[in-house]
């Protein structure tokens, strides 16, 4: 039940959810466990298992009991309410911080629930105005988040605070934009994820290893094998069974992100976007802040003919590649991709122009330099030392591969360059490994941003940015002509570019 207490004004202040103190102390308790038990084995290994719960256990409670103590204190102190205007919130436990956002500036409302707080019925809503700049504001300043509320208070707020009325949360006119398919999980295994996952279980192994102090243990077995069965053998092997090891954690991992998917058009003009099986997760965003979209291919996805679909909008700023927080529909058939893109910001098809052939020479340089450079790095070590054959072995393969995935991303990056304009966006698309094909809305441009380095310069090439205050900030139209692409980005933001524009005499 939620406190409610009133203030000078008509609205009144309300409280977090006081369940939120069950959260967090069934949250801490399995993280002492967590941390506990490999502590009480490795002290126990020495002195004795009953020494180490004396020292562990009375730890583990007394840093629960904080946690605990300071959460209660935090759901007491806190309090936030929604006027006309704003919406404020009064917290802090040692110093008292007031936060208030206009209602007007707010781009976003961010629910999300993790299984425990499902299990309690609360949600974290997360308020985002999108504002950004280098003045005295912060990122903490830019959002405002309450942290715990009931979830039918949650949904009240969403909808209170992107100006629509509680009757028409839950009525029917829905239009259902894209819904998420158990067989799109096929594209998981694909992405760059499950290499690392599969590096991130080797360091596990190793860690565990060490906590019952056997660290050498994996070098051992992996040596013993090498003696029996030969370094390719072993190499060959272990990398298939490290990447099926990575492919079923991709596997979990987009599942849980993404299961139960669902990107809907509700009534104002709104668009929300619901995920999650253990996680769950909802955001909503005005229409009317949306500047664009971004079609993703990454490389292993792409040659499964798939992508994902970002947003381009005001208040969801992020300059970090891997952040799901803007993607609309994951990893999808490409038809399905572009499909919802055209729902929701109009036809995507387009004739992009190519770049000139010297973007092409630039990029099989830098590959050239960096076959160079890793025959080197292969070569040296082995006339310096003595190396055991498997990490030879691992030295050439790596070195091989390298090389030649350079030299295929040359031709493949300049197969991908290309830029346009239709009646509404700019379109540009660049990358191999990471290709992305952004459209941009011409009216959401505010200004531009032209480099040439020396070496673009001596090819007739230029990058140009389009800036935004939306998205990243920026995207570009990289390598292409020197001359064209001024021309370029004159049409594509009348009167922006023009006055410093200089025609040359026919």
């Amino acid at each position: 039940m939620i406190g409610i207490e009133h203030a000078e004004g008509n609205e009144p202040w309300r409280r977090l959810h006081r369940d939120g103190l069950k959260v967090t102390a069934l949250y801490m308790i399995g993280v002492m466990v967590a941390a506990g038990v490999p502590v009480a084995i490795g002290i126990g290994s020495g002195p004795g298992l009953l020494i180490a719960l004396a020292f562990v256990v009375p730890g583990a409670a007394l840093v629960i009991g904080a946690v605990v103590g300071y959460e209660a204190i935090r759901l007491r102190v806190t309090r936030y309410r929604v006027t006309d205007a704003r919406v404020e919130m009064h917290t802090g436990v040692l110093f008292k911080t007031r936060r208030s956002l206009m209602r007007e500036r707010i781009r976003s409302v961010d629910l999300t629930a993790n299984p425990l707080e499902r299990a309690f019925g609360l949600a974290k809503v997360k308020v985002g105005t999108g504002e950004t700049g280098g003045g005295s504001g912060s990122a903490n300043e830019q959002t405002l988040t309450l942290d715990s509320v009931g979830r039918a208070e949650a949904e009240r707020l969403r909808a209170v605070l992107l100006r629509r009325s509680e009757v028409e949360v839950g009525e029917d006119g829905e239009q259902r934009l894209a819904t998420w398919e158990p067989g799109w999980l096929k594209y998981a295994p694909l992405s760059f994820l499950t290499p690392m996952l599969a590096g991130a279980a080797v360091g596990g192994t190793f860690q565990i290893a060490d906590w019952f102090g056997k660290g050498g243990l994996p070098v051992e077995i992996v040596g013993g094998l090498v003696d029996e069965y030969g370094p390719w053998a072993v190499l060959g092997l272990g990398l298939v069974g490290l990447l099926i090891l990575g492919a079923i954690a991709s596997l979990a991992l987009q599942g849980e992100a993404w299961w139960g998917h669902r990107l809907d058009r509700e009534p104002g003009g709104t668009l929300r976007v619901r995920r999650g099986l253990l996680v769950s997760r909802s955001l909503s965003l005005e229409e009317e802040r949306i500047r664009g979209v971004e079609i993703v291919e990454p490389l292993g996805v792409r040659s499964a003919g798939a992508g994902r679909l970002d947003v381009v909008a005001i208040g969801l700023k992020t300059d970090q590649e891997g952040s799901d927080l803007s993607t609309l529909v994951p990893a999808a058939p490409l038809p399905t991709v572009t499909d919802v893109a055209e729902a929701v910001i109009g036809p995507v098809d387009s004739d992009l122009t190519a770049h000139p052939r010297t973007a092409r020479t630039r990029r099989l340089r830098w590959a050239a330099v960096a076959v160079v450079v890793l025959a080197a790095a292969a070569t040296v070590p082995h006339l310096l030392w003595s190396l055991p054959a498997l990490l030879s072995a691992a030295i050439v393969l790596a070195a091989v591969l390298s090389a030649a995935f350079a030299a295929w991303t040359a031709f493949d990056s300049y197969a991908s360059l290309g830029h346009a304009l239709t009646p509404r966006h700019l379109v540009s698309r660049r990358g191999s490994t990471r290709r992305a094909t952004v459209h941009l809305d011409r009216s959401g441009i505010i200004g531009w941003r032209i480099t040439q380095s020396v070496f673009q310069r001596r090819m007739g090439l230029m990058t140009l940015d389009a800036t935004t205050a939306a998205g990243k900030g920026h995207y570009a139209v990289i390598d292409a002509d020197e001359h064209e692409i001024l021309d370029f980005a004159a049409e594509a933001v009348p009167d922006l570019l023009r006055p410093f524009l200089v025609k040359s005499p026919e």
